[in-house]
């Protein structure tokens, strides 16, 4: 996710320093402001991945904020607010925040919600903008896109979870092109996906099991090769179906 872009609104200096600079080293482009007026100056110049939101500020508060970027649509937002009640959550995300986290955070903490909620929303994004009745082939293999339905060379339904085909996805859509765990997160994890390295290892290895199982093809085995120290290829040549 290395130069999502991210906007920071809070009223405490302090905070938006130690946020912004937290946020820049793991590879964010980050702009922080102090106010709803200083918002949308640069909202009008640019545009942002994600908004992190503070509630209470002098003038107009960040419920309000939220309501005007809400109906604008297309910016998640994380909200940050040092009452915490459930009450407070609860209105935010009615509002259409997606996330919520009390003030004082921990940095690293907000850092795991901006990207899952990065992961999220461009999942949703790429789910939304699939070609209707989008199928593809590989190696002998059939998959409909939309269908979400995959089928081996000998014309077999092969049944994958929900993170399965979302990984598979993720590898045709870029084939042949080695894909770091980051990366494969990024393009394939959900809203209940466990966001580090090691469930990425897991979930290509059950897929992997999977393609090996059903498939008769010689070097099946190495359609999802792992590149040592990198990630994984897929290394099947994705055509049109």
């Amino acid at each position: 996710m290395d130069g999502s872009r991210i906007l920071v609104v809070d009223d405490d200096a302090d905070i938006r320093t130690l946020l912004s600079d937290f946020l820049k080293q793991h590879g964010f482009a980050v702009t922080a402001v102090a106010d709803g007026a200083a918002m949308d100056h640069v909202l009008a110049a640019q545009d942002f991945d994600i908004a992190v939101l503070d509630v209470m500020m002098p003038g107009e508060d960040g419920l309000s904020i939220l309501r005007r970027l809400s109906a604008r649509g297309g910016l998640p937002v994380i909200m940050l607010s040092a009452i915490g009640s459930d009450i407070d959550r609860i209105v935010g995300l009615e509002m259409g925040a997606e996330d919520y986290l009390p003030k004082p955070c921990n940095p690293r903490e907000l850092l795991a919600r901006v990207r899952t909620v990065l992961r999220r929303h461009r999942r949703q994004v790429a789910e939304t903008a699939e070609p209707s009745g989008r199928k593809l082939r590989f190696a002998g293999w059939h998959v409909d896109m939309t269908g979400r339905l995959l089928t081996d060379p000998d014309n077999v339904v092969v049944t994958l979870t929900d993170g399965e085909f979302r990984l598979l996805r993720a590898f045709i859509d870029h084939p042949r092109r080695v894909l770091s765990r980051d990366q494969l997160l990024d393009y394939s994890a959900g809203n209940d996906s466990e966001s580090y390295d090691r469930a990425i290892d897991v979930q290509v290895s059950r897929l992997r099991r999977k393609l090996e199982r059903s498939a008769r093809t010689e070097g099946a085995d190495e359609l999802v090769r792992t590149i040592r120290n990198e990630g994984y290829m897929f290394t099947a040549e994705v055509r049109p179906a």
